[in-house]
């Protein structure tokens, strides 16, 4: 039984990395907790738009191993990707990867409607047609790139019935805008020599590593600040839920804050890295449980 367990995951393992399923399920989190903000219960409805982003995401992700399999060839930290090391064909890549934009494409439409579907289609766009080239010319590609996770939880909020350009809508995009930037920096000061070895402009030459450091603390202080303008625009919003995400933040804040004192250390930068990700992760239960437990206090 365990020979067999084995042999499937070593069949689905290069497709699951394909999918880039650590960062697509953040996708599908950041979905469901736009839905919650407006709907303020868990429907039926949230699993196939939730699920539905989630696929259109791994198709996304699969279509940019494809995209970057040159660069990736050429940088310690991908070059033993499925596509590059030849665990799966070019034809398989592209094949699985529209498979998934169609079936996620439809998942969106069928529960949620047209414009569910076009704002996944227009992150679609934005991250393999737009963002993917850009950061092979422009060493600030992230800044707009960022808006690929900044959709997603408006996805959540419209297929609940919200109307898209609410206020608490954009301040729940905010915050996902605003954690891309510092978690793509740390990422570039964890393997800086990885990217520019690819030939992609980075801010290591423009920026010392003590400089981008400062720089990437600003956006974490920014991240924990944006938090509070959600409950800020939501009307039914909790003292309680403000109080826990004003100590979340003040908890990033300080617990990051080697970033800028001890930036010589790629091990704080990793560090900071899984205290971002960890903190997004804190505000998502804050703010889920606020509207399913506490709206009506």
């Amino acid at each position: 039984m365990n020979k067999k367990l084995e042999t499937v995951y070593k069949i689905i393992s290069p497709f699951l990395e394909l999918a880039k399923i650590r960062i697509t399920i953040f996708v599908a989190v950041s979905t469901a907790v736009g839905f919650i903000q407006f709907a303020e219960e868990i429907a039926l409805k949230i699993f196939p738009v939730s699920i539905g982003v989630f696929v259109l995401a791994c198709g996304s992700s699969a279509l940019n191993h494809y995209q970057e399999r040159s660069t990736d060839a050429i940088m310690d930290r991908t070059k033993n990707r499925p596509l590059v090391s030849g665990t799966v064909s070019t034809e398989n890549v592209l094949i699985f990867a529209f498979v998934l934009i169609i079936v996620g494409s439809g998942l969106i439409y069928f529960s949620s409607g047209y414009l569910a579907l076009l704002l996944g289609w227009f992150t679609l766009f934005w991250y393999n047609l737009f963002y993917t080239p850009m950061k092979r010319k422009f060493a600030l590609a992230v800044v707009p790139g960022s808006l690929v996770g900044a959709v997603p939880p408006v996805i959540g909020w419209v297929a609940a019935g919200g109307y898209i350009w609410a206020p608490h809508a954009m301040a729940l995009a905010l915050f996902f805008f605003i954690w891309q930037i510092p978690h793509f920096w740390l990422l570039l000061l964890l393997f800086g020599s990885d990217y520019e070895k690819a030939g992609f402009p980075t801010l290591t030459k423009v920026f010392s590593e003590e400089q981008l450091s400062r720089i990437t603390y600003i956006w974490i202080i920014a991240l924990a600040i944006s938090s509070l303008l959600i409950p800020l625009f939501s009307f039914s919003a909790n003292l309680i839920s403000i109080v826990l995400l004003l100590a979340a933040g003040l908890w990033l804040v300080l617990k990051s804050r080697n970033v800028i004192t001890d930036h010589h250390n790629k091990i704080v930068f990793r560090k900071a890295f899984y205290l971002i990700n960890i903190y997004v992760l804190i505000v998502v239960v804050i703010l889920s449980v606020d509207k399913l437990f506490f709206r009506n206090l």
